[in-house]
Parts: structure tokens; sequence; C-alpha cells
């Protein structure tokens, strides 16, 4: 098993890009952009087609998708990467959210036919995001997510219920009692489309510098407003009409921002290619990104190349915003997401893991990202899309060249332009508060799960004991299903907690409940 080493991704396409030059020394432009990752080359990209004359820079301090955007789970979803209710405090109120939530559907779109037009061979499809519940819990939350959808009036187009057997039709995860189905996502490579956005900025005029990490990003001088803005690096100095920061779970590393955004640590392994029987039982046809409704929740793709490739937290956050050394992964968090691969897929149990890999992604205090630019000190910056951002920093990317460009649009109107969130706490407290954070979710996760219970896994996959006979009803995860009874996986929900009884309810209840003290005090937005 190979470790580290950046991602499979990368190994995939044959190992690490061959490397641009680094800075030649001090220069200037119209635009500079510290930052080769989705956002910044897709913020490169969209201004040199909308100002082809404008002479935009682009620094990267290791090569053009390093970071999370080579590391990623290779999801173009539409999930909004912030709170409904933050955002809504925005002039755009309640309107402004559903027009965000809007542009980010439209965004796999976009995606997707910016690959097309660029030839950027990554593997798109767009067949949907699968969400699935494994437990009665974890099905009750699902089901109180989807009310609150339908309250905000949207209906099957967005997001739809599935039963137990519909789940399972479309991707045979052991346990799955029902799912939440929402069209607007695809399945990429995520290093292939990074490398595809660099080259598309390049034959757009757009100049990348690998290997040249900015030291301090500033105004120029004092020149007062229009003086421009400065990029330090050790072969010189970017001066700039414009500088632009899109260092997202790496911006605690330039002065001035080590509380902005937290590097949130996130770990992937990747199966050897599955068996043509493996996939006859697995199903996955359609290619969606599949979840689940776990606290500390798993994420996966069906590759291109007929692997699972499969992830999760692991150890959530290094001291003093620390991060990787080319993603190598502790052995316990590879043995983790390994449990957690085989006991969701059995059929792909005898796989081998071929690679396994960790990125940091950038979460801010109140886990809404930003799009934000000053005209004044001609200073922007966009990230903190706390995991999503595969397809919010394209739309980010848009948005950003639209506000530099300095003319009104209705991207530039957007709940989540000028949004401004707290810092972080100082340490030790950022450190212990993530950590124990997540130790509450895993221990929320084991109380709501029904092999908690006496008789452990058992038979029937939740278990005959463990949260009562069947777990979910009768034959659990087995045969059997959620129980007999409403698609929406109510009746199946209702038998499992009736048959749990006693001390496997009192369980999940207090599962639930240290849950959603978690989501209270660190301010998750579900």
């Amino acid at each position: 098993m190979r470790n580290g080493e950046v991602s499979y991704w990368w190994q995939a396409l044959g190992g690490f890009p061959p490397r641009r030059p680094s800075l030649p020394g001090p220069i200037e432009a119209d635009v500079c952009i510290v930052g080769g990752g989705y956002t910044g080359l897709w913020t490169a990209y969209y201004l040199a087609g909308l100002r082809p004359s404008l002479r935009i820079v682009v620094l990267e301090a290791a090569f053009a998708g390093y970071g999370a955007s080579g590391r990623n789970g290779g999801w173009v979803t539409a999930e909004l990467p912030g709170s409904r209710e933050r955002y809504a405090r925005a002039p755009g109120g309640t309107a402004g959210v559903r027009a965000l939530e809007a542009a980010l559907r439209a965004t796999v779109d976009e995606v997707g036919r910016v690959c097309a037009a660029e030839s950027i061979d990554c593997d798109f499809v767009r067949g949907g995001r699968l969400s699935v519940a494994t437990t009665p819990a974890q099905l009750a939350r699902l089901r109180g997510g989807l009310a609150g959808i339908r309250e905000r009036g949207d209906g099957n187009d967005v997001y739809e219920f599935l039963s137990k057997d519909e789940t399972r039709a479309r991707v045979n995860v052991a346990g799955a009692l029902g799912g939440l189905y929402a069209p607007a996502s695809a399945r990429v490579q995520p290093a292939a489309l990074a490398a595809g956005i660099a080259a598309a900025a390049e034959r757009r005029g757009v100049r990348i510098f690998e290997a040249t990490p900015a030291s301090a990003i500033g105004p120029a001088g004092r020149g007062g407003a229009g003086a421009g803005a400065v990029a330090r690096t050790k072969f010189g100095d970017v001066r700039a009409a414009s500088v632009l920061r899109c260092t997202e779970g790496y911006t605690a590393a330039l002065p001035g921002q080590r509380r902005a955004l937290l590097p949130m640590n996130s770990h992937m392994i990747v199966t050897e290619p599955l068996a043509p029987g493996a996939w006859q039982e697995i199903g996955w046809d359609g290619c969606e990104t599949l979840s689940d409704e776990a606290h500390a929740y798993m994420y996966a793709q069906r590759t291109a190349d007929g692997r699972i490739a499969l992830g999760g937290r692991g150890v959530p956050y290094r001291f003093a915003s620390a991060t990787d050394h080319l993603g190598v992964t502790d052995p316990s968090t590879i043995a983790a997401l390994t449990d957690v691969l085989r006991r969701l897929f059995p059929a792909a149990a005898s796989a081998g893991i071929a690679h396994a890999w960790c990125g940091v992604l950038g979460v801010p205090r109140d886990w809404c990202a930003t799009v934000t630019y000053d005209p004044r000190s001609r200073l922007g910056w966009a990230g903190g899309y706390t995991g999503h951002g595969v397809a919010a920093a394209n739309l980010a990317g848009r948005t950003l060249a639209d506000l530099v460009i300095g003319e009104p649009t209705e991207l530039a109107a957007l709940p989540w332009v000028g949004h401004r969130s707290r810092t972080w706490e100082p340490e030790p407290a950022r450190w212990a508060g993530v950590h124990g954070l997540y130790a509450l979710y895993r221990l929320a996760d084991k109380l709501e799960s029904p092999a908690a219970g006496p008789g452990g896994a058992g038979t029937g996959g939740a278990g005959t004991g463990g949260a009562g006979t069947g777990g979910a009803g009768t034959g659990g995860a087995g045969t059997g299903g959620a129980g007999t009874g409403g698609a929406d996986g109510s009746a199946g929900e209702e038998a499992g907690r009736s048959a749990a009884g006693g001390p496997g309810a009192a369980r999940a209840w207090v599962g639930e409940a240290l849950g959603r003290v978690g989501d209270t005090i660190s301010g998750i937005p579900h």
C-alpha cells in the first residue's frame, strides 16, 4: 500500500506533474492570485476570459493542485458551504440564500460545460449525490432534514427520499435503511480537473509560477485607494493592481491569518480495482457521490477505473494549524477507514487497499464560506468551503472575477459576498475544542449504532440483539428491511425504535443528543 505521495489521484496520472518555473524575480501584474488550487485557478481562468488584456499571475507554493484540489473525494456537489440562517442575515435575506443555492446547482453543470469545452478529461459524470442512513437514528435525521427541505419549497427535483429498496438499487450499501438523492452532483478525478483548469488558464494567457510561496500579502504602500497591492516572495515582490488570496487550508501560514481558517484534516483510502462480481453485487452504476448520515460521516465515489475511494475525518486537526507532509496518513486512521469500507461494502472485503493519503480543508469559525474584495485596499479572498469546495470554488472564482472587474452582476450580490467570520480561538483551546468535538461525534455514532447493544453485530447486519431483534425492524439491515411500511421509512424507523426498547433506545437517544450538543457548540450548520 502506498501512503501519502500527495494522493492516489496524482499517482494515477503518472505522478507529480512537470514542474512549472518559479517566479524569476520582481514583476508587475494587473492581478496576482496567491494559491494554485481550484479557487485561484478558476478565478484566473474566468478573469482572463472576461478581460483578455489583463496580466494575470498565479503564485503557487508547491505545484498547481497540490493541496485539497488534488486530494479531495471528487464531489462536484451543490451542497451549501455554510449556514442558511447566517447567510440570510445579509441584505438579500432568505431570497439571497435561495439564489446562492440555485447558483451552486447550476455550477455543477458549469463545471461540466468547461470540462467539455476545454477537453478536460477528468471522468466527469453527473450521477447525483446519495446520502444513506444505516441506523434508525441516521434515518430520523435524514427524514428531519427532508422535512426542512420541503418547508423551503424544494421538491424531488432537488432532493428525493429513497426507500431502503430504492437506495440499495442504486448502491447496495450494507445496512441501508433509506437515502436522500440530490441530482445536482457529479463525480470527477480531482487532480485531473485541477491540471485541466491550470492548462486552460494558461491557454488564456495566465502565467503560473510554482514552488513560489508568498510570505506576505498587503497593500502596496501609502498611495491611498488605487495604489494596488503586493505579494512578497523570496524571489521578489509581485506588485499588482489587485492581489487575491486563494489559499484555503494553508491560509494560517500567512502573517496575520493564523486564526482565520482552521486547516481541518480529511483522510482517504482507495481500493485495488474490484472484480466484476463485486461490482455486480454493489451496483453503483450511476456513479453517484456517496455519503452516510453519521455525525463523523464518510464520503465515497466509484472511480472510473473500478475502485472505491472512501474518506473520513481521522485525526481532525494538528496543533497550531500544522499541515501534513505530502499526505502521509497514520495507520490507525487507515485501519478505521478500512473497517468502514468493509462494513458498508462486504463485497469489497477482499479487495486490497492500494493507497492512503490526507489533506487539509479550510474551515471558518462560523463554518460559512466567503468571497470578498475590497476596492480600497485592492485585496480580495475566497474560501472556507468546509469540505464542499469543488463546485463552490468554481462559483467563488466567477464571483471574485466579477468583483475585481467591478461590474455589478447577480453573482456579486450573493449573500456570501463580503461575509465575515470571527477568528478561531487561540491554542490550546482550538486544538482541544476540535478534538473534543470529534470525540463527541464518534461517541454519538457508537451509541446510535445497533451493534453497540448486547449481541454485537450478530446476524442480519444490524444484529439480532443490538438495537433489538433486527435493529431497524424485522431483519434490520439484513432481510426484511426497515420493517413493513412507509415508503418514507417511517414505519421501519418506528419498528426499529420499538424493537430496540430499553437500553438500546436510550443509547440512541443519548447519541443523538450528544451529536446535537456538538453541533451547537461548534456552530456546524445542517
